[in-house]
């Protein structure tokens, strides 16, 4: 049976004090610091969650209102600071206010201690967190812009009221942050090696187990094992004239070129291909070398990490790599570097730079100058356990045959090595050109 309407108001009746007007008052306070406890709250997530297209209008936007949101924002820890000081002082001015205005308006010393303590403790917190935090804030995620604009002008009278606060909290917080910066997790590239030693069960075609791989391996990885040979390079001698430079660049595609003078040993600079846009159509007699800009050398035992500091140090792309007598050895640039790390990096310009067959699931022909690297990833071995007792210094599977052979092989002349067979298929008195790769499964396979 549903209790009678009557019986609850004269029950309610019971609970009230006689009317005064300085509990009305206080009451109609305690709704308008509701209202700024709600707009405050809101401001947070309007402010620190507009979208990029917000953003845009904003910054395109000559209105008052709008510049006052881009000059808050450039502030983003005091605005932050302006906030929670803001909405902590009304929400405290709220549960002081409610106590007086509850104590003023009803009567509870006919009730237990406890109830009591539920209606004026639980009771204000519900009201403060649903109309005062919960409401707004999923009114701001709808409308970030629209209360960020309305809350500028406030915001910005309460950032001048709270500076001496706020700029205290920022420094504090400041201090706790940098010091919790130096305690932080510091994990040596050692440790993660031990760790990703743990995970083999995790298929290598994990992106984020990849990457942790190329992290470890990549302070220990030369410049030598990554670089393009110089056999590969394409590059202009320096009297070349401007028509022929322009017939290079549209057939290679590259955008920075090496310029040589006399032989390649010699690289007196490089030719950025966006250098050439505004003289393109010049006549045959243009000076192009005057484009030419300084080049950056690297020895080829440098290790890439370093090398990583100096192209951004530099704010460079590519680098000559020369040997111990001053020769080049090849070029080596900051995708090369780059794709240590996350893989192989390609675009609609790159070709398919890995040249080989794949007869079946163990035999494979490959070009001599193919990178050992290479080989390892196409035909999923691991460097380290396979020709460790060769302590080959070669970065190219010719190079390899070379070491094992101790000689340049003749075509069709066989070398072994534990369960692998090399075939040349194609050489000359001076290099391997081809090569066929027989592996031979074995127990561990």
């Amino acid at each position: 049976m549903d209790p009678d309407p009557y019986f609850l108001l004269i029950l309610l009746t019971g609970f009230l004090k006689p009317f005064s007007l300085t509990a009305l008052i206080s009451f109609l306070i305690l709704l308008i610091l509701l209202l700024f406890s709600a707009l405050i709250s809101g401001s947070e997530v309007a402010y620190f969650s507009l979208n990029p297209s917000e953003k845009d209008e904003l910054n395109s936007s000559d209105s008052k209102s709008h510049q006052q949101v881009n000059k808050l924002l450039l502030g983003p820890k005091k605005l932050l600071a302006t906030i929670l000081i803001s909405n902590n002082f009304i929400n405290v001015s709220i549960i002081i206010l409610s106590t007086y205005t509850i104590e003023n308006v009803f009567d509870f010393s006919n009730i237990k201690d406890w109830v009591n303590f539920l209606i004026q403790v639980v009771g204000i917190t519900f009201v403060i967190l649903l109309f005062g935090e919960v409401i707004p804030k999923v009114y701001a995620t709808k409308h970030a812009l629209k209360l960020a604009r309305t809350m500028a002008q406030p915001l910005a009278i309460l950032q001048k009221v709270f500076k001496p606060i706020s700029s205290l909290l920022i420094y504090s917080t400041g201090i706790i942050d940098k010091k919790v910066k130096k305690k932080g997790l510091d994990v040596s590239v050692e440790e993660l090696s031990e760790a990703l030693d743990l995970t083999e069960g995790i298929p290598e075609n994990n992106d984020e187990h990849r990457i942790l791989k190329g992290i470890v391996k990549f302070g220990e990885t030369s410049v030598k094992q990554v670089m393009k040979a110089r056999i590969d390079v394409v590059s202009i001698e320096k009297d070349t004239s401007f028509q022929e430079v322009i017939a290079i660049i549209l057939k290679c595609g590259h955008s920075r070129i090496p310029v040589y003078e006399e032989s390649f040993d010699k690289i007196v600079g490089l030719l950025y291909i966006k250098d050439l846009l505004p003289h393109i159509n010049k006549s045959e007699n243009f000076d192009w070398e005057k484009l030419i800009r300084s080049p950056f050398f690297v020895p080829e035992n440098k290790k890439l990490d370093d090398l990583l500091k100096e192209f951004q140090e530099k704010k460079i792309h590519l680098a000559i790599v020369v040997d111990e007598y001053g020769g080049t050895s090849g070029i080596i640039t900051l995708e090369d570097v780059l794709e240590e790390i996350v893989g192989e990096i390609s675009d609609e310009f790159d070709a398919d730079e890995i040249s080989y067959s794949k007869l079946d699931d163990n035999t494979y022909i490959f070009e001599g100058k193919t990178g050992l690297k290479d080989i390892f990833k196409i035909i999923d071995i691991e460097e380290d356990a396979i020709f460790e007792e060769v302590n080959t210094e070669a970065d190219t599977l010719a190079g390899l045959v070379i070491e094992i052979a101790g000689k340049i092989p003749l075509k069709n002349e066989k070398i072994t090595y534990k369960n692998f067979t090399f075939i040349v298929e194609a050489a000359d008195k001076r290099r391997v050109k081809r090569i066929k790769l027989i592996k031979t499964p074995n127990d561990e396979d």
